[in-house]
């Protein structure tokens, strides 16, 4: 029972005891005093007639007196006895009829004494008479009193009611503010809420919100390590972009990524003759040359969901874009932005950029040596040369046989969910990784999402992708009651048929909802704060987690984090490899899982391929791993 209702029965069982007890204390009062009053008027009664009918002489004519009397007087009975006793009158008037209620009468129950005198003559006695008189006026008074005292009674406790309910919501207003505070953190978001004025709950919202401004701290606190430790980890000190290791482990994963782009464009930028900006420019305005490359570069893919742009040494910088259709365009962006940001600036500064197209499983090195091919032939034609390989056939298929084949492959019963074990430290399977596989042109294995998911991307297909995962995930739970994870493509939040189908997926499986993890994409799930939201509220609400994948370049802020109201995280593979022999890998992998185990959320890693990798993981206190370890 909630403390209001609490006061309420308090002070309702007050109520009645108080005027319960007032009311009845009244009644019996008034009862006693009607009945010692009634009781002499008996009395004085009985000696009044007792004294009139004395000077009759004879019985006989006392009994016409007394006759005389019964019907002129309120007497409820006269009774006229003889010397022995013997009655020789008794006169007793009926049941009154008044408007009093019978219980009313029994439960007052005014039974005042009988008024007696005795008669006499000289020294001889005649008899004895007995006088009653009526109580039903006494009685209807008392009803009519008590009456009027239950309806001033009532009001008064109206008032009081009323003037309770007002004090108890000056409480409530306050202790509601505390306890949506408390749920909200709870919910891993901070709220402060104003003072009330009652003194004892405004040190309680007071303490409250000092709890909560401490948190709020610490986990800024522990964001800033954690963005510390990325930085050294994974930035290039000085222009703040991807070190040469992280960006190659970056492109290696894109390029062998089963969930990935099909293909892309990988671009050099070379600043012309770095030493001898250094001669002419000093070394500080050389730096500050490279930083203005590095801020232009991102400007100008910053437009794109996914891209990862790194300092590959001094001069030169990489780009890798997926899912591009033209190396031109952004090409030619970036050069178009360089030679107008240094335009007029003496000694002149220059730079050179180079494309090619990279293709899913191409080998890194091939790719690595072509776009340093394509960058040399630029370089030997001059500053803000272009120079673009767009070797390979691409897509042969078009965008509308692409449809028809993705519907037939989705409507033709032969999808298949692949299952990869995500384990704990006691190698427990904590659920089946599954990402989708789809027959395409008649082939007898169902092709990974690498060959066909930029094409369901491009014909708006996602969606459709999406759900036939999680229908085929929920079928398989219900089979053998493994819990199960499949990724939502973040362009499929976009769609409006997302929700109400994947809400009816989840009713028709409810027994199997709690089982189902699902996974979007870091980047781009956080950039689509809304549509998260929705889905973790319409997961939530059937006992389905929710979670980000590939994570771990976008997770310094846990402000996002927080307002999401997600369940897991996984890191990426670029996160954690090599973390066995890289201190500031180990020390931004235990400070990003530290923040995150702090806001309620698990931590796993992906595509651990090491056995190192893998025991420098569980040090840092990730709560599972996936990847080549996990299924050894």
């Amino acid at each position: 029972m909630s403390l209001i209702r609490q006061i309420w029965l308090l002070l309702l069982l007050t109520l009645i005891l108080a005027f319960g007890s007032a009311f009845g204390l009244s009644v019996f009062s008034v009862r006693g005093n009607l009945s010692t009053q009634i009781s002499l008027k008996n009395q004085d009664s009985a000696q009044s007639l007792a004294q009139i009918l004395a000077q009759q002489g004879q019985l006989p004519a006392m009994v016409v007196t007394l006759e005389r009397q019964f019907e002129l007087g309120a007497y409820q009975q006269l009774r006229l006895l003889d010397a022995q006793g013997l009655p020789v009158l008794e006169r007793e008037a009926p049941p009154a009829t008044d408007a009093v209620p019978d219980w009313f009468v029994r439960w007052v129950d005014l039974t005042p004494s009988v008024g007696t005198a005795t008669l006499h003559q000289g020294a001889l006695k005649l008899g004895t008479l007995e006088v009653r008189s009526s109580t039903q006026f006494a009685v209807r008074e008392l009803w009519q009193s008590c009456r009027r005292s239950l309806l001033a009674m009532a009001a008064l406790a109206a008032l009081l009611g009323g003037l309770a309910g007002w004090v108890l919501s000056r409480l409530r207003t306050p202790l509601a503010a505390t306890v949506a505070q408390a749920h909200a953190l709870t919910e891993r978001r901070f709220v402060v809420v104003s003072e009330p004025a009652i003194p004892e709950l405004r040190q309680l919202t007071r303490a409250m919100n000092l709890m909560v401004d401490r948190l709020k701290a610490m986990f800024e606190e522990q964001a800033g390590q954690v963005e510390h430790w990325r930085r050294q980890a994974h930035a290039d000190p000085m222009t703040g972009v991807s070190n040469r290791a992280h960006f190659m482990t970056r492109l290696k994963l894109m390029l062998q990524s089963e969930d990935g782009a099909n293909g892309g464009a990988l671009l050099l930028v070379r600043v012309m003759d770095l030493q001898g900006l250094n001669r002419r420019l000093g070394r500080q305005r050389t730096d500050e040359v490279l930083r203005e490359t590095a801020h232009t570069i991102l400007d100008s893919v910053g437009g794109l969901s996914t891209f990862e742009v790194g300092r590959l040494n001094g001069s030169d910088f990489a780009i890798v874009l997926p899912d591009v259709g033209s190396l031109r365009e952004p090409a030619m962006d970036v050069t178009a932005r360089l030679r107008s940001l240094w335009r007029g600036q003496t000694p002149t500064v220059t730079a050179v950029v180079g494309a090619v197209r990279w293709w899913h499983g191409a080998p890194i090195s091939a790719l690595l040596a072509a776009a340093d091919h394509a960058l040399a032939c630029a370089e030997g034609r001059g500053p803000f040369a272009v120079e673009l390989d767009d070797s390979g056939d691409g897509l042969a298929l078009g965008e509308d046989a692409w449809r028809q084949m993705l519907h037939a492959a989705l409507e033709g019963g032969q999808a298949r969910l692949a299952e990869f074990p995500l384990v704990d430290a006691s190698a427990a399977v904590v659920h089946l990784e599954c990402p989708l596989r789809l027959p395409l042109k008649a082939a007898e294995v169902p092709a990974p999402a690498s060959e066909w998911l930029p094409m369901a991307k491009r014909t708006q297909l996602t969606a459709q992708v999406d759900l036939a995962a999680v229908d085929l995930a929920l079928q398989a739970i219900d089979k053998d009651q493994m819990a199960r994870a499949v990724n939502l493509s973040p362009r499929s939040l976009q769609d409006s048929d997302l929700m109400p189908r994947l809400r009816m997926l989840l009713e028709r499986h409810a027994a199997s909802a709690p089982g189902l993890w699902l996974e979007v994409d870091e980047q781009g799930a956080l950039s689509q704060m809304t549509q998260l939201r929705e889905l973790v509220g319409l997961a939530h609400a059937r006992g389905t987690r929710v979670g980000l994948e590939h994570a771990g370049h976008h997770l310094s802020d846990p402000a996002l984090l927080l307002e999401a109201g997600l369940d897991f995280v996984k890191l990426d593979a670029s996160v954690t490899e090599g973390l066995a022999e890289d201190e500031a890998l180990g020390q931004h992998a235990e400070a990003l899982t530290r923040m995150l185990h702090g806001i309620g959320l698990k931590v796993y890693a992906e595509g651990v391929a090491r056995a190192e990798d893998a025991a420098a993981l569980w040090q840092a206190g990730v709560d599972g791993i996936t990847g080549p370890v996990a299924r050894a």
